[in-house]
């Protein structure tokens, strides 16, 4: 059976099963390079997990070698992805888990270019809700969306690709609703409550659009504060920064309204078939330097493992990998690639207003190591007559150990990632929605540590900034201000609420 449940078909074994195997993959590499390059850099950077997958030697190797042995190509092909499927959906994190669709779509792609077929048809009217178990990005791309229409899924998860995929394009979008209803004329998806309702009374349908008018109305507003200059809050400057991925997201309207870049994760450099080379990450980090102009621009080198696997880097079946090699402590561990990105943010520092900062730092010693051998590059550098320079070095504040601590550590700045604080200090996954009224930002703990960083550097007179998912919540800004806070770091698209709210907590504030 396809993803979708639709029936792969069946093959008679020629002579050729390795001429037929590698027709196949060439098919769907073909199909899935042609589908990335019109559907955007995002989704181009999804697929490409698929991709290089299909040029894979460890995976690819067997599959040949039991098709030599005699194995059919379709038989072959499908063993070794069911293994993969296996691997993937035992995995204990859930983003793991979710990658299993991804396989799963890529052994049907190439099933069905085996058996002659076209490999994801095209399915469902424009506008129409989309029902389905589970849903790989690649199909979602198959689908046009221009029309409107939603997303419905007996499974799924809000952390897989499809659902980055499908939040990027404003399609609403629904995981986990166990027993999907029978096809109807009409259906109701509501993805802020999470419901799927079919045949839904008129009284739901105008409540909806009620809703919907004043989403329009209040993002009108929130686009009208954008047009404010910076704003202050008791008197103090506030700055709204940016987190991105990479340039492609600087293209974003809104970005342009903000003071600079407070995050610039580099994972998606490293997510490919092939780790990037000097070059390379140097020529993305200067175009994003480039936009910024006089703004600062804070890059954080690589932070692989947990919930970021990358191949060739991370470690292999960890029993914990929130808990384990990860962030800076995988970097030390790989002085040979972490050196790379060192020598190309060097490179990069002396363009314009670079900060660089170390993910998952427990310990200062780790700090200062991290550091030295950013001191061994640029000098290094400076030795071969390359230009570079050694930016301000600062850290995440993510392990409650460093926040406990935060006097010990000889940094420039500080910025707090409290996606991971909040989850160490509750002990609660992130990933894990079933923990989601626990693993609360606004806990008492998390609270405190943030407080205590902000205090500590308005002492020392260095920048502590917020850059995790609560700087983009409005709801959370007025706490996050009263806690000392001032620099915040959010998606493009949550820069215009964001700074509306600080408007009226400053107008508030003056009256206080």
């Amino acid at each position: 059976m396809r993803a979708d449940g639709a029936p792969l078909g069946q093959r008679e074994a020629g002579a050729d099963e390795a001429g037929a195997l590698r027709a196949a993959l060439a098919a769907a590499d073909r199909q899935l390079s042609k589908l990335a390059a019109a559907a955007g850099k995002d989704a181009a950077e999804i697929l490409e997990f698929q991709i290089a997958l299909l040029a894979d030697d460890a995976l690819l190797g067997p599959i040949f070698a039991a098709i030599a042995q005699g194995a059919a190509a379709d038989a072959a092909w499908a063993q070794a992805m069911a293994e993969q499927i296996a691997d993937y959906r035992a995995a204990a994190d859930e983003y793991l888990r979710a990658r299993s669709a991804d396989i799963a779509d890529l052994r049907d792609r190439v099933l069905s270019a085996l058996y002659g077929g076209e490999a994801n048809p095209k399915t469902g009217r424009a506008g129409a809700v989309i029902c389905a178990d589970d849903l790989p990005p690649s199909r979602f791309l198959e689908i046009d969306w221009s029309a409107g229409g939603g997303l419905a899924l007996s499974q799924g998860s809000a952390t897989s690709h499809v659902a980055m995929l499908a939040r990027a394009r404003g399609v609403p979008m629904v995981v986990q609703l166990g027993e999907v209803p029978e096809p109807a004329d009409a259906a109701l998806l509501d993805a802020d409550e999470g419901i799927l309702e079919v045949d839904p009374p008129v009284a739901r349908i105008q409540a909806l659009a009620t809703r919907q008018e004043n989403q329009v109305l209040s993002r009108a507003a929130d686009l009208a504060a954008l047009e404010n200059p910076s704003i202050s809050f008791r008197g103090e400057p506030v700055r709204l920064m940016l987190n991105i991925q990479g340039p492609a997201d600087l293209d974003h309207p809104d970005a342009r309204y903000a003071d600079g870049v407070g995050l610039m994760r580099t994972e998606f450099l490293f997510g490919r078939a092939d780790l990037p080379d000097e070059e390379k990450q140097r020529s993305v980090y200067e175009q994003v330097l480039n936009w910024a102009g006089e703004r600062p621009v804070v890059i954080r080198t690589v932070d692989a493992g947990g919930d970021k696997p990358v191949r060739g880097l991370t470690e292999a079946r960890e029993a914990n990998p929130f808990l384990g090699v990860r962030g800076l402590r995988l970097s030390l561990k790989r002085p040979d690639i972490f050196a790379v990105q060192l020598r190309a943010l060097a490179r990069a520092a002396a363009l314009g207003k670079l900060r660089v900062m170390f993910p998952m730092v427990t310990t200062p010693e780790e700090f200062k190591t991290a550091r030295r051998l950013f001191v061994q590059a640029v000098e290094e550098l400076k030795s071969a007559g390359v230009r570079a320079s050694l930016p301000e070095i600062g850290i995440m504040v993510e392990v409650p150990a460093a926040a406990l601590t935060i006097e010990s550590f000889p940094a420039s700045f500080f910025s707090i990632g409290s996606n991971d604080l909040t989850q160490y200090v509750t002990a609660c996954d992130r990933t894990n929605g079933a923990l989601a009224s626990l693993a609360d930002p606004l806990n008492p703990g998390v609270l405190e540590l943030i407080r205590r960083v902000a205090e500590h550097g308005r002492k020392l007179g260095v920048s502590v900034s917020l850059c995790g998912d609560i700087a983009g919540e409005p709801r959370y800004l007025e706490t996050l201000l009263r806690c000392g806070l001032l620099e915040f770091s959010m998606s493009p698209p949550a820069l215009a609420a964001v700074k509306r709210a600080l408007a009226a907590l400053s107008r508030k504030s003056d009256h206080v």
